[in-house]
């Protein structure tokens, strides 16, 4: 046996261990951008757990109506903090994963899902509020990178066959998760109305008052949210009814309406969020007519 031959197991060993070395190093690409995410994640859910508005949002902007509208959350938690969750995981399976397709293949997943949600929440901000939020597309910005960097990274070891398959499932199980996120957001899984929000919903319509408002005005989305279920029976009128841009209701005009939400009741003018008893005290509403069982 010569020289070179007797080397030659001592450069395979290095190069095994170099192998072994760069499969348990971290994704520094994915770990930094995942950080990032749960930076600004983070900030969201603490200022939706405070009931605040974030940074470089002024009251009633596109990013406020976003930020109180009711996709802001999921199972009654903000859905920054679903963000928060699944950026941690990135982070985690980044950080440290013995087998390098194993860690490739979770990072993949969750970079999918929640760029599909993440895409999801966009396309229902413009198409069912007609606005963006800045914060709303820098996370959308930060898993695009994510899942552009995990797909080009692909290991040689992934199986195409096996691939198509997975991808094809993956596929499957998003548009099931998608769906179920629009009909827990649809009214098909509401509650049940409550007969005190309902009967009192009734008697403003009955007794001649009028709630204007706009879709796009966070405090009278807020409004609605008082009467849950029943906020279908209020006396509503849209005053942007073509658009945010649009032009403003003749009968909002003729009403003399310039701030949102305003009742009319008994003739008078309410520039402002009423809660349930100031209303059932200005419309002189009786409760103990919806009491009894």
């Amino acid at each position: 046996m010569n020289k070179s031959q007797r080397v030659r197991p001592h450069k395979a060993l290095a190069h095994s261990g170099t192998e072994r070395s760069a499969q348990h190093s971290p994704e520094w690409p994915v770990l930094v951008l995942a950080l990032c995410g749960m930076l600004l994640t983070g900030y969201l859910t603490y200022v939706a757990l405070r009931g605040g508005t974030p940074a470089f949002c002024s009251e009633e902007s596109a990013c406020d109506l976003i930020q109180h509208s009711r996709w802001s959350r999921l199972l009654g938690l903000p859905l920054a903090l679903w963000g928060f969750v699944l950026y941690g995981l990135l982070a985690g399976n980044a950080w440290r994963l013995p087998a390098r397709l194993v860690r490739w293949r979770r990072l993949w997943l969750l970079a999918w899902f929640g760029l599909a949600v993440s895409l999801y929440m966009t396309l229902v901000a413009w198409l069912r509020l007609e606005a963006f939020c800045a914060w709303c597309l820098l996370s959308l910005a930060l898993l695009a990178a994510i899942f552009i960097r995990v797909s080009l990274k692909r290991p040689k070891s992934a199986p195409g066959t096996e691939w198509r398959h997975w991808l094809t499932y993956c596929t499957v199980a998003t548009v099931i998760t998608l769906g179920g996120l629009q009909l827990y957001y649809s009214d098909l899984l509401a509650p049940r109305e409550a007969p005190q929000l309902q009967a009192l919903a009734t008697h403003l319509q009955r007794s001649g008052a009028t709630f204007y408002g706009t879709f796009w005005c966070p405090t009278c989305q807020e409004q609605k949210r008082l009467f849950g279920t029943s906020a279908e029976r209020l006396p509503y009128v849209e005053c942007t009814p073509d658009g945010r841009r649009g032009l403003i209701a003749r009968v909002c005009i003729e009403a003399k309406i310039n701030r949102y939400p305003t009742w009319i009741i008994r003739g008078q003018h309410y520039p402002q969020l009423l809660n349930i008893a100031e209303l059932a005290r200005l419309s002189r509403f009786k409760w103990q007519e919806t009491s009894a069982p």
